[in-house]
């Protein structure tokens, strides 16, 4: 992470770029056209165009084409759904499974999209929930209990979503199990015999087990010690399936750990990724890319390292920018500008925590979004209603590992444990001790030495409050920082521009080197102002 530079960004748009060619659409052309009159067909009906449609994807799930599979995943399901599903299931697979010889490993995955559909589409159901789980167990179980390696290659792009969907719709049964107040007899007593249906241990044991079975850890180490990848891979790991599964894998945990409040170990998930590295696997597939810095930098900021959270989010944030272009063509545009919309709302309140100086087009874009947001932060009687407002907006979407305890008689009358709420606290526990701080960074920047009891009454509390905020103030500006090693590592470090000592009853001010080091690039720099300003004379004290 030390060098988000911008040759780093470059490679990671170059990717995005490679991913994203000029697609040759005759094929969904073809399928489209192949049955003009079909639209009004009936509901028990499935048209010839979509027939035409499982046959050809089948075919090519035969023949592992991965190149022709990721046009199908891409862009030929999703036109189909927008022409034919919008407002409705794809067929049963039942209802397929005569066109594709009652493929039992394709009719596995096409359910994977089946539910994913109706979970983003639809309502789904309890039932839904629990047989979506169960096609993700056969998913896995023939993934990694076969004799050997299966004969099955995919598009990075879709094994990134079966980790993605399998994430997204554990959590989101994690939240359906806690809200029993409006559920029915029948559905308490579905939960109360299936309790160990999306239980968290069966979905951290199949990350785990992905991440063992693909030796993807050895790998990454040896890579990164210089070594070649493959000398680690293993007889699984070598096939790109396992390896890429393995990988995302590794990003998936970061992101259940951190929806679990475990911030340190999901950071440590991350001990052989090395997010500066060029040509890193998670740029391959723009979602994870995101995803990855989403979690790092929430991590961090969680952590209160938020010098380490600004340089994450600034990072794939200007990536997002600089390829923003690419996403327009990719059916998750929607979900990579909402989640840069919540890191530019973190990134808003990381600043306020900790004053830094912002790339030129990040900080114009915050001030485009935030610019309301930002000015009310720093003001402390609105600030931490606007924390709260932000962080409710940004946060994941925390879950409780364990669900109520259904067997209790009393259970619809307590109130549900909610984890959203249990860390908006913590995280605001935190921001109240720093409200009077950027007021007073205000102030002592506008001095060089001052009474303390002149400072007291410009902030209207006790000499003695000014102490301990002083104190505060001081602890604050010294953060970890990350230097080399693992995400975890990094070294105390001063982050602000401001430096002050208190001598008997009066506060000394100077630039710290933070400080220094902004106003020598100033007056380096000075020439430029003055030409931007239309000659407007500038001087600056030596």
């Amino acid at each position: 992470m030390n060098s988000y530079e911008d040759d780093d960004i470059a490679n990671e748009v170059d990717l995005v770029v490679s991913a994203y060619p000029v697609q040759d659409d005759g094929l969904d052309d073809e399928l489209l056209a192949a049955d003009q009159t079909s639209q009004q067909y009936q509901e028990v009906l499935i048209p010839d165009v979509v027939k035409n449609f499982i046959v050809f994807f089948h075919r090519n799930v035969l023949e592992n084409n991965v190149h022709e599979l990721h046009s199908i995943y891409e862009h030929s399901f999703n036109k189909l759904t927008e022409k034919f599903y919008a407002k409705e299931s794809w067929p049963e697979p039942e209802a397929i499974a005569p066109l594709v010889n009652d493929d039992q490993v394709f009719l596995t995955l096409y359910r994977e999209l089946y539910y994913r559909h109706i979970y983003s589409r639809l309502a789904p159901t309890i039932e839904h929930r629990f047989h979506s789980y169960e096609n993700y167990c056969d998913l896995f179980n023939y993934i990694l209990n076969s004799e050997g390696p299966v004969p099955l290659e995919l598009p990075n792009q879709w094994l990134w979503d079966i980790i993605d969907e399998f994430i997204y719709q554990f959590q989101s049964f994690c939240n359906y199990r806690n809200r029993i107040k409006n559920k029915t007899d029948e559905e308490l007593a579905f939960l109360r015999d299936n309790s160990q249906i999306w239980s968290c241990y069966s979905v951290l044991n199949v990350l785990y087990s992905l991440i063992q079975k693909s030796r993807i850890t050895e790998q990454l180490l040896v890579s990164k010690n210089g070594g070649d990848m493959q000398e680690a891979a293993g007889e699984y790991g070598s096939r790109p399936l396992y390896k890429m599964l393995g990988y995302f894998s590794i990003v998936g945990l970061l992101r259940v750990h951190c929806l679990l409040g475990d911030f340190t170990l999901a950071l440590k998930m991350m001990d052989n990724i090395e997010l500066n590295k060029k040509q890193a696997l998670f740029a391959r597939v723009t979602a994870c890319h995101v995803t990855t810095y989403y979690y790092v930098g929430f991590a961090y900021m969680m952590m209160r390292r938020y010098a380490d959270a600004i340089k994450a989010f600034s990072h794939i944030l200007t990536f997002i920018n600089r390829t923003k272009q690419y996403h327009t063509r990719s059916y998750q545009h929607d979900q990579i500008n909402k989640k840069g919309d919540q890191m530019y709302a973190l990134l808003a309140m990381c600043v306020t925590l900790c004053p830094t100086r912002l790339d030129e087009n990040i900080h114009s874009q915050l001030r485009e979004k935030y610019a309301e947001q930002s000015n009310r932060l720093i003001k402390p009687d609105e600030a931490l209603q606007v924390f709260e407002e932000l962080f409710l907006f940004a946060c994941p979407k925390f879950i409780s590992p364990n669900g109520p305890n259904l067997d209790d008689p009393e259970v619809m009358n307590l109130t549900p444990f909610d984890p959203v709420q249990h860390y908006t606290k913590i995280f605001l526990a935190e921001v109240r001790h720093s409200i009077l701080l950027p007021t007073l960074r205000s102030y002592l920047k506008l001095y060089t030495t001052m009474g303390n009891a002149k400072l007291a009454s410009f902030l209207e509390i006790d000499p003695e409050q000014l102490r301990t905020l002083l104190m505060m103030s001081k602890i604050r500006s010294r953060q970890i920082k990350w230097v080399e090693g693992t995400l975890l590592e990094g070294e105390y470090q001063g982050t602000s521009d401001l430096d002050f000592c208190m001598k008997e009853d009066m506060i000394h001010i100077a630039e710290s080197k933070v400080g220094r080091r902004y106003g020598d690039w100033f007056l380096r720099n000075i020439n430029k102002f003055q030409d931007i300003l239309g000659g407007l004379e500038l001087s600056a004290k030596a």
